[in-house]
């Protein structure tokens, strides 16, 4: 099998997808996109991302046998899904029930720790009301994780792609000043998936990147 272009920098987004092409054992080759030289920018990126926003793919072999670009990390898990079957149900209540986790990911869970993130460690002036408003979000969005895995082992009932959009976005839980212990279920269940042997092998991807991209952001506040 060809490999895939895994257009990568060590970001939740990006790590989402490294899990899934960990978990199917599709071979891939990495493309690191450095966002502290602006690499996203390139012309030769957007032609392949448009909105200029890691992590991308490029199939060799798409499904009409010919190449196949795609942007948006949700899109990518759901057209590696439906590639290799796994992690992505084609019956349709427990299609819909790791869709509606999957986009509650990608338009709450994301977003609003990305912006907590942001305020919280990396804007030089503190702006108290931003850093308020989107860790208390967090914490909510938080808390109905929690509330959900009360009764199930993972977000739609059986380890899916939902999972693997989310884990990544609670893996950073320190930096919203966040204790798990204060949400056993969701504690329990990043455990649970994080023990997973091609998790654990695709959350070290890029980890010497991540810290070093770490240490200018700190650097610079």
């Amino acid at each position: 099998m060809v490999p895939i272009d895994f257009y990568f920098w060590p970001t939740p987004n990006g790590w989402k997808i490294a899990i899934m092409l960990e978990e199917c054992n599709l071979p891939y080759e990495i493309k690191l996109v450095d966002l502290s030289k602006k690499e996203q920018f390139s012309p030769e990126f957007l032609a392949i991302a448009p909105n200029g926003r890691m992590p991308a793919i490029v199939d060799p072999d798409g499904p009409d046998g010919k190449p196949i670009a795609i942007f948006e990390s949700g899109a990518i898990l759901q057209y590696l899904g439906n590639k290799t079957g796994w992690f992505y149900p084609v019956e349709q209540r427990q299609c819909t029930d790791v869709e509606q986790w999957l986009y509650w990911q990608m338009a709450n869970l994301g977003p609003m720790a990305g912006q907590a993130a942001h305020f919280r460690n990396y804007k030089a002036e503190k702006i108290d009301y931003a850093v308020e408003r989107y860790t208390n979000e967090v914490i909510r969005l938080y808390g109905v994780m929690n509330s959900r895995l009360a009764d199930r082992d993972f977000l739609a009932g059986k380890y899916s792609i939902a999972d693997m959009a989310c884990w990544p976005w609670i893996r950073g839980h320190k930096a919203y000043g966040i204790d798990l212990t204060e949400f056993p279920h969701l504690r329990a269940w990043f455990k649970r998936v994080g023990g997973r042997e091609a998790v654990q092998r695709a959350a070290n991807i890029g980890k010497e990147q991540f810290k070093q991209s770490q240490s200018r952001a700190q650097s610079s506040i």
